[in-house]
């Protein structure tokens, strides 16, 4: 699988990573195991995950802490879940440190290779504080980086302050914006850029999806866009759209979330085409910038 320099950092990242959301409730260790380990031997080297998952951290850890040099490991704090937490509000410092020493029990790790600070605001970022505990892990060897995960103008208020190593941020097909308006000013730093839900939540392929789910807004989106190559079957589809967004300027790796272990093994096969072609890439740039509505902002 194609590797990238990860920004300033010293990773060369996967372009496809492991999203660790959707193993978060319900899965068994024993299906996290599979999933992973083939994931891994697809060729991945990224697993990204957050204390807010369920119990992800906790599967990860029991799943490949034993193979622990094959891949990078990144995960995500700031929010007040799950047991052996201070009773304590979002984005406390205390609430922070004890995330992060947490999350290193649960993933069996005595460090990580980036630790992110998950959809905070800008007015807990403009107070500093939690800069200072996530600049306080890094010295003390829990983190080798520290990186940002949000959008919109949060996640440019993160970037302009200096201090993160990276950058996750929502970017595909349905989600643009970011393109214009925040990747430049990451990229003018040499931040590593991850892509997530860089499939759009597969919300194409969902005919009678629900207005309550997360991907409903991506599907009403797609209805406007009206991509041609989304009726071309779902093989082609997920490559032209994953392909797409391992296209733009910038990106680095892109998340995708499963609990099926054989997809990461066809994901990777997909990406042996490479990039889109230019012409394929602006074809659905233009399409975007035609009909997009100019308040479509990138999903959290």
């Amino acid at each position: 699988m194609e590797k990238r320099q990860f920004g300033k950092t010293d990773m060369q990242v996967s372009v496809l990573g492991f999203g660790g959301s959707e193993i978060g409730s319900g899965s068994s260790t024993a299906d996290v195991t599979r999933l992973l380990n083939s994931a891994l031997d697809a060729g991945l080297n990224v697993i990204d995950t957050a204390e807010c998952y369920g119990d992800s951290e906790e599967l990860i850890g029991r799943a490949v802490a034993t193979r622990r040099d094959d891949f990078y490991l990144f995960t995500k704090c700031g929010h007040a879940s799950g047991d052996e937490l201070p009773d304590l509000p979002d984005w406390d410092p205390r609430l922070v440190e004890a995330s992060i020493d947490r999350s290193l029990r649960r993933l069996q790790t005595d460090h990580l290779d980036l630790l992110q600070i998950h959809t905070c605001p800008i007015e807990v970022l403009r107070q500093g504080d939690i800069i200072n505990v996530l600049e306080k892990a890094k010295r003390m060897g829990k983190t080798h980086y520290i990186g940002y995960s949000g959008t919109n103008e949060n996640a440019r208020y993160a970037i302009r302050m200096d201090v993160f190593d990276t950058l996750q941020t929502s970017l595909n097909i349905a989600d643009q914006q970011t393109i214009d308006f925040t990747l430049p000013m990451a990229i003018e730093r040499n931040m590593g850029i991850i892509a997530k839900r860089p499939l759009a939540n597969f919300a194409w392929a969902d005919p009678d999806i629900n207005k309550e789910a997360y991907g409903y807004s991506y599907w009403e989106r797609l209805q406007k866009l009206k991509y041609d190559f989304l009726q071309s079957g779902p093989a082609t589809s997920v490559a032209t759209a994953l392909r797409f967004t391992l296209s733009v300027p910038g990106v680095h790796t892109a998340i995708v979330g499963t609990t099926h272990p054989e997809r990461y093994a066809q994901n990777a096969a997909l990406l042996n085409a490479g990039n889109l072609s230019d012409e394929e890439f602006q074809e659905i740039r233009a399409i975007w910038e035609e009909r997009a509505d100019m308040h479509w902002l990138g999903l959290e």
